[in-house]
């Protein structure tokens, strides 16, 4: 990665890291520190475990109403994240269906057995 490249990254990332620190302070006083899912109740000790969760996915829409925000668990926050990720893709199976086995750990299994024998 040249230095250019690095410095638009490092500047994204800080973009990113400040964005988030508003919004994440305006949903902690709006909303109660218990996830939205698990209902998982938290307190100032681990409260970095709370996440803000876009609803619409767009990290860009933050009305100060809190509408678009719920407050989600690591666990559940990552969760929602692979259902989108997945339903992308046509769900777990994918848009093809289920890929097909590219090993099979006992496609030899009865000439081993005949050498032990």
């Amino acid at each position: 990665m040249t230095p250019e490249q690095r410095a638009v990254v490092e500047k994204a990332h800080q973009h990113s890291s400040q964005r988030a620190k508003g919004y994440r302070e305006q949903a902690l006083k709006l909303y109660p520190w218990i996830c939205g899912r698990c209902t998982r109740e938290f307190t100032h000790k681990n409260l970095r475990e709370l996440t803000v969760h876009h609803r619409n996915h767009d990290h860009d829409y933050n009305p100060q109403d809190g509408s678009n925000w719920e407050l989600l668990c690591l666990y559940c926050h990552d969760y929602e994240h692979q259902k989108l990720l997945e339903a992308e893709h046509g769900g777990s199976a994918g848009l093809d269906g289920p890929a097909d086995a590219t090993y099979n750990p006992f496609a030899d299994l009865k000439a081993k057995m005949s050498k032990k024998g």
